[in-house]
């Protein structure tokens, strides 16, 4: 294979636009200052060695073709046109280039060239060089202060092309996550509920993984900065602003676009494939569950609420944190356990009472939460290297961060278990006994990690134990004296 051939190869093999709905080559190379046999000294974008004289000619030409229409919508790219701002796209990620993309009012261009197409193609690159822009600071700002913008922006995510989507998605959260627009979007999106129809229509129908996890991600940082989002999210969407954006009419409300049914149909398309998606929709639920209204949105609904239970108990009980997984696993799902159990703790304790939540239905589940305990404990008997560094000023070691997460992990497992044993009956501990989901072991490993917080659940359950098994109550009280309830 020539050297030019392999080349492209590689780089069309690492390209992060090539999905599976579409193929491409890799984009030629863009000419340099050098390239330009007449241009101008001083031709170079700043320090990069790309001509300006080569991007005044592209930007031209493609203002050019959207004006050519007489009022007509552009529908199709030729393929030197398309040649030519892929490799604009391409080079849009240096920031000198970016800058100069903004001082030569690129987001305006953009702004007229979107409005005007009808080429999934010519949005998709429009949108992907944005997102580019997007990550330095001051085209951020410019794209984010254009009103005009920033409203087609979101009108695109009710568009029917994945590409487009994934990119629109991606300056999205691009631009959520700087600090110095971040409002400014959660603001604009507030106004307009179609922003959280098209996402729940994206994720109750796309099986697009790559864009699934993207808007998950747009989302989970929507939620993270604003919880009154949540709560007009939960309601159905938020204020109106002049209609401007609404596209579902009368029918925007139908069930299908419902929130928690949504989260829970792309949790299952990317849960096989991609273990990280699944851990951003898993933090969306627990975001929700902050809010008494993002609880009962989830529980009152039975059906919602009957799927999300089976969903989350299936994961803790048959996928993660098993038996046989070594235990360096607890370190790679902590965040996902973490988020798991949060939710289906939040739920059993609000409607503990419902039949699928009901303890006499989820034997296994004990046994799950103690396994991850076990886990824990095991984990932690590993030497770790960040144990041993030392904060200088107090002369002590330093929390690293996974123990951090660890810590969190094994305090919602911990109350959510002493909820558990709080509903455990003799029949229930019974059928854990048989079923090895209860033992001395674990028995121990639990009372370990719930005392002396939780000893109201503890010593509840030992009386229980009594009727059950009296012989193993009588060893745990051995054990942990100040558990007989006798004294």
């Amino acid at each position: 294979m020539s050297s030019e051939k392999q080349n492209r190869a590689e780089e069309a093999a690492s390209s992060e636009n090539l999905l599976d709905s579409k193929e491409m080559d890799r984009n030629p190379s863009p000419p340099t200052s050098d390239d330009e046999e007449e241009g101008p000294e001083g031709d170079a974008i700043g320090d990069t060695v790309y001509s300006k004289h080569w991007m005044f000619n592209t930007l031209t030409k493609l203002i050019e073709a959207i004006s050519e229409g007489d009022g007509e919508m552009l529908t199709d790219l030729d393929e030197d046109m398309e040649n030519e701002i892929c490799k604009l796209w391409d080079i849009s990620m240096d920031e000198d280039v970016a800058l100069f993309l903004q001082d030569f009012s690129t987001p305006e261009t953009f702004l007229r060239v979107i409005a005007n197409s009808r080429c999934p193609r010519l949005t998709e690159i429009c949108v992907g060089i944005l997102a580019n822009m997007a990550c330095f600071q001051e085209p951020c700002l410019s794209i984010s202060n254009n009103e005009d913008l920033g409203e087609l922006l979101l009108l695109l995510l009710c568009d029917s092309d994945p590409l487009t989507l994934l990119e629109t998605s991606r300056l999205l959260l691009t631009c959520l996550s700087r600090l110095e627009v971040a409002s400014t979007w959660v603001e604009r999106i507030r106004k307009h509920p179609s922003v959280r129809h098209g996402i729940c229509f994206i994720m109750m129908s796309s099986t697009n993984v790559e864009l699934l996890v993207k808007v998950a991600e747009v989302v989970d940082k929507l939620f993270d900065l604003d919880e009154d989002l949540i709560l007009a999210w939960i309601e159905g969407g938020g204020q109106e602003s002049d209609g401007q954006l609404s596209s579902g009419g009368e029918n925007e409300k139908t069930s299908a676009l419902e929130l928690v049914p949504s989260i829970l149909e792309a949790a299952k398309q990317v849960r096989a494939d991609n273990p990280e998606g699944l851990e951003v929709y898993m933090h969306i639920l627990q975001l929700l569950t902050t809010v008494d209204k993002g609880i009962q949105a989830i529980v009152h609904s039975s059906e919602a609420g009957e799927e999300t239970w089976d969903l989350l108990s299936d994961l803790i009980c048959n996928e993660l944190c098993q038996a046989d997984d070594p235990p360096i696993i607890i370190q790679e799902q902590k965040t996902v356990l973490a988020s798991i159990l949060s939710v289906m703790s939040a739920m059993f304790s609000s409607q503990a009472e419902l039949d699928y939540i009901r303890i006499e239905k989820n034997s296994p589940l004990i046994g799950s939460l103690i396994q991850v305990l076990q886990k824990l404990e095991d984990c932690r008997k590993k030497p770790a290297v960040n144990s041993e560094h030392l904060d200088t000023e107090n002369n002590r070691p330093m929390v690293s961060e996974e123990d951090l997460y660890l810590k969190i992990l094994q305090d919602v497992c911990c109350e959510f278990l002493s909820n558990v044993l709080l509903e455990m009956t003799k029949e229930t501990t019974l059928r854990g006994l048989k079923h090895g989901h209860l033992n001395e072991q674990k028995c121990l490993c639990a009372f370990q990690n719930l005392l002396p917080l939780y000893s109201t659940a503890v010593k509840s359950f030992i009386e229980v134990l009594h009727d059950a098994d009296q012989t193993l109550a009588e060893k745990l009280e051995k054990s942990f004296p100040t558990l007989s309830y006798k004294t």
